[in-house]
């Protein structure tokens, strides 16, 4: 019979065999590494990413310029990526949301710029259109038992017709400066003049503050219900590493022009969701669905209504992604939002959702995504052709779902 090392002080009395203390420890941290390789194994090829471009651009990737431009261009795919994992988590697929972000912005600019309406306004009536196409959707799926795949591929083909008609083909802008802000637009400077933008220093140590304070939280009530932690050195060391990440990315921004707008939107997103899918009931029942669909019913959840209110809020956030991008470019175009489905869904299974549902966090899509997004941005800097890059982030996500079988298959041995 083998012994665990990590659990036998025998082996390794204080005071003495330093050496094997040493190697006790690298064990221990790599089978804390080995058991929650699922949540941590893109976050460490997120970073290698980020490593491997910053000395191939020869530290281009990492100019403030060039992360802010990372943040801003990426904002919309981040935004459906968040949408999407719950889809994915509850068992089902979105083919429509980027036909919808084309389809939204056109509206936007029909009623901003044809009709001068108010932009707080017209904002407001998007999200409710956006809100009236998920809730469609939602009910064909839920309460008719059409499936997904079906519905949204004529949602998509539906929404990109209608673009069409209500652009007439043609590019439709600008948009009032309010708006443009949403997509382009950077917290004010405020405070004494330095090297840095204020603002953003100040939200970063929130940042900072709040992570610390979630996982240690966390950590406490998995203590609390018996549950298996990270090592008290494992946990250390991922604690230094995220610090150090936030810390990074603040200086990075704050040396620009500081955070961007669509950033605080992004932070909320993540915490709101985050905190739903973690904690809240509704959040709870989209997992159960998704992981076991019969032994949920038996439980008591309304898998319909779940399933119903799953779709409204993708369509809710297709619908503030197409103002966004809208924002971002300053006009609607028939040809908005094009793949922006492949990317959401493609920044999902990056970031650890399972193809059979019930897998998946909130977190993991923001990495998924940022995952790409560093791809793409990395492979510009450096002039690779959109062909490569292509079969680049093909061959990424190949990589992620063959990752997830095998963790899988490893998991059930």
């Amino acid at each position: 019979m083998s012994t665990d090392v990590t659990n036998s002080p025998a082996e390794a009395p204080p005071g003495k065999g330093g050496g094997e203390t040493g190697e006790n420890l690298v064990r221990l941290m790599l089978d804390g590494l080995r058991r929650n390789m699922r949540q941590y194994g893109m976050l460490i090829a997120l970073g290698l990413i980020v490593a491997l471009f910053a000395v191939w651009t020869d530290g281009d990737l990492l100019l403030p310029r060039n992360v802010s431009n990372l943040v801003l261009q990426n904002s919309y795919i981040l935004i459906l990526a968040i949408g999407m994992m719950l889809v994915i988590i509850a068992g089902h697929i979105d083919l429509s949301v980027g036909s919808l972000t084309a389809f939204v912005g056109s509206f936007a600019a029909v009623l901003m710029v044809e009709h001068r309406m108010a932009w707080p306004l017209a904002l407001l009536l998007c999200l409710l259109v956006g809100a009236v196409a998920g809730s469609i959707q939602g009910f064909l799926i839920a309460y008719l038992g059409i499936p997904s795949f079906i519905v949204t591929l004529a949602g998509m083909l539906l929404f990109r017709g209608l673009t069409e008609i209500l652009l007439k083909g043609q590019t439709l802008g600008p948009f009032p400066d309010g708006l443009q802000k949403m997509g382009n637009g950077f917290l004010p400077e405020v405070g004494p003049t330095t090297n840095y933008h204020n603002i953003t220093l100040l939200l970063g140590l929130a940042v900072i503050v709040f992570v610390v304070l979630q996982e240690v939280r966390d950590r406490k009530r998995q203590q609390e219900f018996s549950l298996d932690v990270l090592p008290a050195r494992l946990f250390l060391l991922k604690m230094v590493a995220l610090v150090a990440a936030v810390l990074t990315v603040t200086m990075l921004l704050a040396s620009y022009k500081g955070a961007p707008i669509v950033l605080l939107i992004l932070g909320v997103l993540v915490v709101g969701y985050g905190y739903v899918m973690r904690n809240a009931v509704f959040g709870r029942h989209i997992y159960a669905i998704g992981g076991n669909l019969p032994a949920a019913k038996l439980s008591g959840v309304k898998d319909k209504k779940v399933t119903f209110y799953v779709f409204l809020n993708m369509g809710m956030l297709a619908a503030l992604a197409g103002l966004v991008v809208a924002a971002r470019l300053n006009a609607a175009s028939p040809k908005a939002g094009l793949n922006f489905e492949l990317e959401a869904i493609a920044s999902s299974f990056i970031g650890g959702a399972s193809m059979s549902g019930g897998v998946g966090t909130v977190l993991g899509a923001i990495i998924g995504g940022l995952v790409l997004g560093v791809l793409n941005n990395g492979m510009n800097l450096l002039s690779v052709g959109t062909d490569w890059q292509q079969v680049i982030k093909g061959l990424a996500l190949l990589a992620a779902v063959g990752f997830d079988v095998w963790n899988k298959r490893k998991s059930g041995s």
